[in-house]
């Protein structure tokens, strides 16, 4: 007699034989395949787990996601991480945090200022201007893309409540300065560690040295659930404020299906709520439902496993990468490190120099042309986009280098799908360009 456990045995054992027959590798053909700048890099393993989840039909977060906010957490060496739906949701969920009542006089209030920078990703500013709060804007070097370090001691003021940046394409930014300035101003940091998931500082792990990290798990980062995102930090108070605003902004901290687990669900009094109000519906903060599915957390359980040699592999392209291109540093920018960091790369970040006798739209027409994506890096400068024209903030120096990223910058992949073909490949078509040849 068949069984429910025989039967899933034989359907996941069928899985696998999909994936092989399915996505079978294929050999790059220059001339027809696209070299992309990120991309899934998954097995068999990240399907069968995936139907395995959908075989249980919880559909919302259960074991795969309890499965993976452990094992993220041990990896990172702390004690929380919260799975949501983006690495977006998760930076609204760190900034949203901090204005919590619960912190008392240390929440955000409305009007103060967050540090944070204009050539970056959209969503690490939006929830800084969701919160009513005013960003403060600082320039970035060149080569790193990260906040020059004096500006930010510059930008300091008497308003001025926190910080949130991400470190640029896995690089990380000066945590020595930054910390130094968190210390010396009781600030609160947020790292936006997004581009960075295994990047290093001084040995230790981006995203553990603020109080929150944010994550990102769409399918051109690191690792993937094809959506997802995470909240890390080692305070379990900000924790409990975090999965509130997560889960609706409920006061209860309940999993799902359990009940009572503070062994006071009805003998509490909340606000001006009658005495013995379920606790299961008291919200304690203007909260979302930002929560992450079961499904996408077994995709991410398997690709955990694989991180480490993600990671090496990105390292690797990027440094054959940079024997590619180190001829043509006249005329490019090469990406570098910060002193102190290992980055763990995103992208292979390229600046075309001032007077190199070709733009950035040259360059990018031409490998395009030649079948190399590229990506301009993010906003360029966010407050020249039509959404920010008219937004309450304060620039701290002036943002030059900002602007020149924004006209001359883009990005092509180091992420493990790039094979040493694909590498000739672009070689190939970066010497092409460089020797004279355009698109016509």
């Amino acid at each position: 007699m068949a069984t429910p456990e025989n039967i899933r045995a034989k359907i996941l054992d069928l899985v696998r034989q999909y994936h092989q027959a399915k996505f079978a590798p294929k050999a790059f053909d220059p001339d027809k395949d696209l070299v992309h700048y990120a991309g899934r890099v998954f097995d068999a393993e990240e399907i069968v787990n995936l139907v395995d989840a959908g075989l249980d039909f919880y559909l919302t977060a259960n074991r795969y996601a309890e499965r993976f906010e452990a094992e993220f957490a041990e990896y990172l060496g702390i004690s929380n991480a919260l799975l949501v739906n983006s690495g977006s949701s998760a930076n609204l969920v760190a900034l949203t945090s901090l204005t919590s009542p619960r912190l008392k006089d240390r929440r955000l209030q409305p009007g103060d200022e967050v540090i944070t920078t204009a050539c970056g990703f959209p969503t690490t500013l939006n929830p800084i201007l969701q919160s009513q709060l005013i960003p403060v804007f600082v320039d970035v070097n060149l080569g790193d893309y990260t906040a020059i370090p004096e500006r930010l001691t510059e930008a300091v003021g008497p308003k001025t409540k926190a910080i949130m940046m991400a470190h640029t394409l896995g690089v990380p930014f000066d945590l020595d300065a930054v910390m130094d300035l968190v210390k010396e101003h009781d600030l609160w940091l947020i790292e936006d560690n997004c581009d960075a998931l295994g990047s290093r500082y001084r040995g230790k792990l981006t995203g553990t040295f603020g109080h929150l990290g944010t994550f990102s798990f769409y399918p051109a980062h690191h690792i993937t659930m094809g959506e997802g995102g995470c909240v890390a930090t080692d305070d379990d108070d900000l924790a409990r404020i975090a999965r509130s605003i997560r889960d609706w902004g409920r006061d209860c901290y309940c999993a799902g299906g359990e009940n009572n687990t503070c062994g006071r669900r009805f003998n509490q009094q909340f606000g001006t709520l009658p005495y013995g109000y379920d606790h299961k519906y008291v919200y304690s903060h203007i909260g979302y439902n930002l929560k992450v599915t079961d499904m996408q957390a077994a995709i991410g359980c398997a690709q955990l496993q694989k991180l480490d040699q993600f990671i090496a592999r990105r390292k690797e392209n990027f440094q054959k990468l940079t024997q590619i291109l180190k001829p043509y540093e006249d005329r490019l920018i090469l990406p570098r490190a910060t002193e102190n960091s290992e980055p763990s790369w995103f992208g292979y970040v390229i600046t075309v120099r001032e007077g190199a006798g070709f733009s950035r739209n040259d360059l990018t027409t031409f490998l395009e042309t030649n079948r190399i994506e590229t990506r301009n890096l993010f906003s360029g400068n966010l407050l020249c986009h039509p959404a920010y024209q008219d937004i309450p903030h304060r620039i701290s120096g002036d943002l030059k280098n900002t602007n020149i990223i924004m006209n001359n910058t883009f990005f092509v992949g180091v992420y493990p799908g790039i094979d040493d073909k694909r590498l000739n490949h672009i070689k190939a078509v970066f010497d092409r360009f460089m020797a004279g040849e355009r698109v016509s």
